[in-house]
């Protein structure tokens, strides 16, 4: 959605641009060219590949261009460190690359066999095989509900579990079958494969999307200068329940109980939301794209 995401943004000369997620460097090559001379883009991601192939892909504008490695949750911290007090746009493109999603060694696809890692920062400790291997039959169960929205993720967890105490669960392959042996085939659909909802549970959960989503959104909105912009692109329900939320709060809708004669919670107006509905991909692009079909773009500026 890079034509709607320069709409919102709306990049000009001079202006200062963080994209909290800068994967490939797709967005941020886009954003520099409409900045420049003058300005300067801030690149972050939590992967040391993405980070490589952003640093080859932005190479001809390497002068208007920093790639720092690290988890937007910091992302106040890590302004602050390269002495940058406010910016004019923040882009997040959340949830997994097409890159991670290609690179079998990694563990985030089913499409693949290969171990069980999901790992966007290589250098952390929890991989999705401890996750799996390690939680109760109930966490288990809980991971899946709260993350994957699985409607079988008791039966799921325990046939993972009944499995593991012969063998450890160690590839996605091996997590696979454990799925389809869980969900009777009448209940499958054509439409999802059944170990979808499972691995972007563990996915979640191993790298802690939703927790430093809902930071990085609230220091991205501080660090906006007035008339500054934040686009977010989110790919399942649960990313864009927290946007969604996260940017009515901060335009300043009260969320006292109705019965109160005043407003207490102190809600003030920070944003002006420019998506009143959230902005879906095209035609088009879906049928270029197909892992478009679930984007939704948010947008808001900053009063």
């Amino acid at each position: 959605m890079l034509t709607e995401v320069l709409h919102f943004l709306e990049p000009r000369g001079g202006q200062i641009f963080i994209d909290c997620t800068v994967g490939g460097g797709g967005h941020a090559l886009e954003i520099v060219k409409r900045i420049l001379p003058a300005g300067r883009l801030v690149g972050i991601d939590r992967d040391e590949e993405a980070l490589r192939a952003a640093a080859d892909h932005l190479s001809d504008y390497s002068s208007s261009v920093t790639l720092t490695k690290g988890n937007f949750a910091d992302l106040k911290a890590i302004a602050q460190s390269l002495d940058i007090q406010a910016v004019d746009g923040v882009l997040f493109d959340l949830g997994v690359s097409s890159h991670q999603l290609e690179a079998a060694e990694r563990g985030f696809s089913f499409r693949y066999d290969a171990p069980l890692d999901m790992r966007m920062d290589t250098a952390q400790a929890v991989t999705a095989r401890q996750l799996v291997n390690s939680l109760s039959e109930r966490r288990l169960a809980e991971l899946i509900w709260r993350y994957g929205e699985d409607r079988w993720a008791k039966r799921i967890a325990k046939f993972i579990v009944d499995r593991r105490a012969r063998q450890p669960i160690e590839t996605t392959r091996e997590l696979v079958e454990v799925i389809l042996a869980a969900i009777p085939a009448g209940a499958r659909t054509k439409t999802i494969h059944p170990a979808t909802r499972v691995f972007q549970a563990l996915r979640i959960a191993v790298n802690r999307e939703l927790e430093s989503l809902q930071t990085g959104l609230t220091d991205a909105i501080h660090v906006l200068t007035p008339g500054g912009r934040i686009c977010i692109l989110s790919y399942h329900s649960l990313e864009d329940r927290i946007v969604k939320q996260t940017l009515v709060k901060h335009a300043g809708r009260c969320e006292c109980p109705p019965a109160l004669p005043a407003c207490v919670c102190g809600a003030k107006k920070e944003l002006e939301i420019l998506t009143k509905r959230p902005v879906a991909p095209s035609a088009g692009e879906i049928a270029a794209n197909p892992r478009a079909r679930g984007a939704k773009l948010r947008a808001a500026r900053k009063v």
